[in-house]
Parts: structure tokens; C-alpha cells; sequence
């Protein structure tokens, strides 16, 4: 066939030289995002003339006794030592609340690994901060199975009840696969539910003493059972009315 051919199409026009692509970072970001919306660093290249990446020397980081013990403990089990970033990572934010670089820093004497590359693991995982956001966490669960029984309702409770929690995140979380105790929220790690509006005040009191959150409501708690599983209770009614839809994000 010809070039004139009506079967060939045309090739499509390459933008002048020089010219950013639709999806470089310029004034409006990847599909449309502006690059102020965009993660940390996410548009800044390599810095090449930076002195190259330096693995910190334990001899000279003072790392807590007990966390380089635990961090070892995940070392040793893995072919690779890399494979225990995530729990160092853990381990490490349970003792500064944070990621912070004194925590990387840490972490990547004990593992002999670059900072870098543990901040790039940091930056990717959702529950890995690298921003103090408090040493608490409640993460309601929002995700399809929560949210037809109006979890969002119980996340705003939470929201608004927890305004002044100190040192304490509140948010809501895509899914913490405990779908059969919906709605449920996940406290410091603790599964806990199902929960409605009219818990947020105890969990809150709760959190503010110091003291355990539901005790008997947790899933790993002695003789916990969903109530609707003991004999001869129903499951719960399904709310009148639309749920409230969650807030969407990007991630």
C-alpha cells in the first residue's frame, strides 16, 4: 500500500523539541495533577553531582540496644537482609513515632544499606511515616464491606470526638480485611468492632487515659465472638437509607 493510502494512518505529530510530553511534570503533572499535589520528590531528577550514597557506620550511630536487637531478629530471616526493610522500618517508627532520619539512619547502620534505600521504601508504604503524625493510629475502615454499614458515619464520629487527641492520627483506610466485623477500625493494631457513633466517645476516653479500648470487642481478645454468631442473634439490619459516601483520594 501507498503512504496515500486511506489504510495507513497518518504518524502522529511529535511535539517541538524541547517541549514537555503531556505527562511530564511542568505546570500541570501526570494526568492533569498539578506538581504541588504530587508526592515528595516525585518531579525533582537525580542529582548527579551529589557525593555518592553512604552506608552509616554503626560503629559510630547510637542505636538502641533493644531495636538493633529486634532488627537482627528480622535479618536473620531472610537470604537477603533487604527483604527485612519493612519490619526494621516498623521497628524503627514504634521507638521515634516516626521515620524519622535519625530512625533511617538507624536502621540502615544495622542493615548495612544506604538511607536512600530505605527512605524509598518509607515513601511507597502507606503505614511507614516519614512525617510525625503521632504515635497513636486509628484507621476506620471505609472500604466496601464498612461502608454499606455507614462506617464513614463512625470515622466522622471518631473525627470530631478525637479533635484534641494528642499524638494520636484518625483516618479512614481503604480495607483492613476484617470484613465480618464491620464497621471496624483498627486501634494502635487492634482489631476492634463492629462499632457505631456511639463508641467514639469511649474510644476516644480511652485513648485519652491510657487505658484498653473496648476490652472484650477486640478480635484477638479472650472470648471475642461477632454478635450476630452468638445463638440465636440475627446479622445487623442493613441502615435505612444510602451510606455516606467516603472522601477519595489520591493515595
Amino acid at each position: 500500500m501507498r503512504p496515500e493510502d486511506p489504510g495507513i494512518a497518518e504518524p502522529a505529530e511529535r511535539p517541538p523539541e524541547g517541549s514537555e510530553f503531556p505527562d511530564q511534570v511542568g505546570t500541570e503533572g501526570a494526568m492533569g495533577t498539578s506538581a504541588q499535589e504530587l508526592p515528595r520528590g516525585w518531579d525533582r531528577s537525580a542529582d548527579r553531582d551529589k557525593d555518592p550514597a553512604v552506608i552509616p557506620d554503626l560503629a559510630e550511630v547510637d542505636v538502641p540496644d533493644e531495636l538493633r536487637a529486634e532488627i537482627e531478629g528480622y535479618m536473620s530471616r531472610y537470604p537477603d537482609r533487604r527483604s527485612a526493610s519493612i519490619p526494621a522500618l516498623h521497628a524503627a517508627q514504634r521507638v521515634h513515632g516516626w521515620c524519622s532520619p535519625e530512625a533511617i539512619s538507624q536502621v540502615a547502620a544495622v542493615m548495612r544499606v544506604t538511607p536512600g534505600y530505605l527512605s524509598s521504601v518509607a515513601s511507597f508504604y502507606d503505614q511507614l511515616n516519614e512525617d510525625p503524625v503521632g504515635r497513636n493510629h486509628v484507621y476506620v475502615c471505609t472500604s466496601v464491606a464498612c461502608h454499606l454499614v455507614n462506617a464513614k458515619a463512625v470515622y466522622e464520629a471518631l473525627a470530631s470526638a478525637g479533635h484534641d487527641l494528642e499524638d494520636t492520627e484518625i483516618r479512614e483506610f481503604e480495607c483492613l480485611g476484617a470484613c465480618d466485623m464491620a464497621p471496624m477500625a483498627s486501634i494502635d493494631g487492634r482489631y476492634v468492632g463492629p462499632l457505631d457513633t456511639d463508641d467514639a466517645r469511649e474510644i476516644v476516653a480511652a485513648l485519652k487515659e491510657n487505658r484498653d479500648v473496648l476490652p472484650g470487642r477486640g478480635l484477638t481478645d479472650r472470648g471475642f465472638e461477632l454478635p450476630w454468631a452468638q445463638r440465636g442473634a440475627d446479622p445487623p439490619a442493613r441502615p435505612d437509607g444510602p451510606p455516606t459516601p467516603p472522601d477519595t483520594h489520591r493515595a
